[in-house]
């Protein structure tokens, strides 16, 4: 009879164990090689309950000076440390292939759970990220993405869908200058995928603007001393010009300094691009610049943290319709074509006199 009871007393604790254990936001399996689950999610989505703790990811911007790339990291910064992993920035202080791949080996050698890379060259920094996939590092791209074959060998994490920043960048100027005159665009790196992408789709879209023609691209290579010497340039061949497109937040706030301080240029040319809200404020208030437009690039390196702790712990995978969590952002889903997998952070914001006060990044 004593047996009898005591059975009953151990069934009675642990149907009491199992609705306590379901009862909390995490209860982690006994289960061996299954990696610790993070703490339990706050009210803000702060936290993935099967995201792995500890993980180390590399980003390695374009370069480590540039405003914009800051911004994105310590997005991934954010996004690692709401994970209980980390962030390792790297990389070099040019807008080259070259600059960068010491860092990825750096990535290997340290055997860093994943990558995270903003691409100067599509294709220079494949045999690196390949070594380090081989080893078993998750690679995922953003902002400027990769060329590294025609299976899935990365997840790109887009600012906004590529054919929309490009349209949209043109029909700001053409709104701007009456759909009518000589433009030319001021880009980064010749070589930047994501540059090349936008640039390619503008060309498409003043096909709907007959009285707006392209009359030259330039490269500041994402460095204030040079893009100020081609923006000098550009202006000195094309006197003609009436408005310039800058998709590079070095370039548009090189070239509005420049306009703003010489008026009887600023008065003949209107520019436009991608810029930071923090940098062209100035500008917008006085005049030099209509409006603009831009991503939060916190959130796309906030975005690329969470999809590359989500894939190096498996939770995800780079399949068109996988699903992964990232924390305040919500829920992202994985699009196709399968060969080149991508997540879209959204649309980007137009930027004028009426709200840039409102944002602080």
């Amino acid at each position: 009879m004593s047996q009898i009871r005591s059975v009953r007393r151990l069934a009675t604790a642990a149907v009491a164990a199992a609705l306590a254990c379901a009862s909390l936001a995490a209860c982690t399996s006994g289960s061996s090689g299954s990696g610790s689950s993070s703490s339990s999610s706050s009210s803000s989505g702060s936290a993935n309950k099967t995201v792995k703790k500890g993980l180390t990811v590399y980003f390695i911007p374009k370069d480590t000076q540039n405003p914009y790339e800051v911004l994105a990291d310590k997005g991934g910064q954010k996004a690692l440390g709401e994970l209980g992993g980390k962030v390792v920035v790297s990389s070099g202080t040019q807008d080259t292939a070259a600059a960068q791949i010491p860092s990825v080996q750096s990535a290997i050698q340290a055997h860093a759970d994943a990558i995270v890379v903003a691409a100067n060259d599509p294709k220079a920094l494949c045999p690196s990220l390949n070594q380090a996939a081989k080893q078993g590092a998750a690679i995922v791209a953003f902002d400027s993405d990769l060329e590294c074959g025609s299976s899935p060998t990365h997840l790109f994490i887009n600012q906004a869908d590529t054919k929309s920043i490009g349209t949209s960048e043109v029909d700001l100027l053409a709104k701007q200058i009456g759909s009518k005159g000589d433009i030319a665009v001021l880009s980064a790196a010749a070589s930047a995928t994501n540059q090349n992408s936008w640039i390619k789709y503008m060309k498409v879209q003043l096909k709907k603007y007959p009285n707006m023609k392209l009359v030259k691209t330039v490269y500041g290579n994402d460095d204030p001393a040079t893009s100020l010497t081609v923006l000098q340039g550009l202006l000195t061949a094309y006197p003609n010009l009436k408005g310039i497109i800058s998709p590079t937040t070095v370039g548009i706030s090189t070239a509005a300094q420049y306009l703003d301080t010489h008026k009887d240029v600023a008065s003949k040319v209107t520019l436009t691009g991608l810029g930071l809200p923090s940098q062209m404020r100035k500008y917008v208030k006085d005049g030099t610049v209509q409006s603009f437009e831009l991503w939060n690039p916190s959130d796309l390196g906030y975005l690329a943290g969470y999809a590359a702790a989500s894939l190096a712990s498996k939770v995800t995978t780079m399949t068109p319709g996988a699903k992964f969590k990232a924390g305040r952002l919500g829920q992202y889903t994985v699009a196709g074509p399968a060969a080149t997998p991508s997540v879209v952070l959204g649309p980007p914001t137009v930027f004028d006199k009426k709200n840039i006060d409102k944002f602080k990044f």
